[in-house]
């Protein structure tokens, strides 16, 4: 004899449409500047650049769109419906801006072998622009980093290109003081590695969650030993929790209890218990009654 309690809760969170509209439009405009301003003064280093927050932009509309995806209803064939494309992108955004570094490291490389002359005036007018845009930008999606993965991507994504920025700006001023060429490349790969490690984290994180890893925030082993310490409960096995999205939790397990089944107001108070103890939000929970004959096949 066996039974399931569902617990279904889908907390989308506050929506970001808005800001994920207002972030793209801002960067859109900053990338027209950059490029002309790049194109008038002959900078490649500020065309370059424009191509690079133009793919930050693809980072955010990918962002976007998984948030989007994810507030569709599951249907027969998709019975999570697309949730897991806020991970999916999520993980694309690391893997963007791991190669948005590769390129800023590699030109830096290229200009300290053979530092080149700059303007610093249209140099650091530029980058200040830039510094602004892509914090106003990153606070959009500040308070939801820590929650949501999608939203952390998106965030790094600004938050680095701001520092980015900041680190020309500071170039560009050393530069007109001291005529210091190689500043430029020096503080681009410092840079670099600081936001290296940032990214290398959501990156790890986010291939974590792809291939159905327990969630940062669950300790599996003390999911167990609050399910074992239900009353009634003899032992538990097949246990699995994984992420439905960014920020849904999943859990099944198998329940032994040879007193036979407890009721639904049980289940429904162990599911409600899973989420406030461990944030899960979907459970599934089967009952087992440990009778030799009709055993669980998935059971240890």
């Amino acid at each position: 004899m066996s039974s399931h309690a569902h617990d279904h809760r889908h907390h989308g969170g506050p929506d970001y449409s808005r800001r994920f509209a207002l972030g793209i439009a801002l960067n859109l405009a900053f990338v027209a500047v950059e490029l002309i301003c790049g194109l008038v003064a002959g900078s490649l280093a500020l065309v370059a650049d424009a191509g690079h927050n133009l793919g930050d932009v693809a980072g955010l509309l990918l962002a976007w769109g998984a948030s989007w995806l994810a507030g569709f209803a599951p249907s027969p064939r998709r019975t999570f419906g697309f949730r897991k494309a806020t991970v999916l992108a999520s993980l694309a955004s690391a893997v963007l801006l791991l190669a948005g570094l590769g390129v800023i490291a590699s030109e830096a490389v290229a200009r300290l072998r053979a530092p080149g002359a700059i303007d610093d005036s249209v140099m650091i007018a530029v980058a200040a622009v830039g510094v602004v845009v892509n914090a106003a930008t990153a606070l959009l999606f500040r308070s939801g980093r820590h929650t949501d993965l999608n939203l952390r991507g998106a965030y790094l994504h600004m938050a680095a290109d701001a520092a980015v920025s900041l680190g020309v700006v500071v170039g560009g001023l050393v530069i007109g003081l001291t005529g210091w060429f190689w500043i430029d490349p020096v503080l681009s790969l410092a840079i670099v590695l600081v936001i290296l490690v940032g990214t290398w984290g959501l990156l790890r994180e986010s291939a974590h969650l792809a291939l159905d890893g327990v969630p940062a925030g669950v300790d599996p082993d003390a999911v167990r030993r609050w399910l074992a310490a239900r009353p009634g409960v003899a032992a538990v096995h097949d246990l699995h929790i994984w992420a439905l999205s960014t920020t849904e939790t999943a859990l099944t397990a198998h329940l032994v209890m040879p007193a036979g089944h407890p009721g639904d107001r049980y289940l429904a108070d162990t599911a409600g218990g899973l989420h406030r103890e461990f944030a899960i939000d979907h459970a599934t929970l089967q009952v087992e009654l440990a009778d030799p004959d009709h055993g669980c096949s998935l059971g240890g």
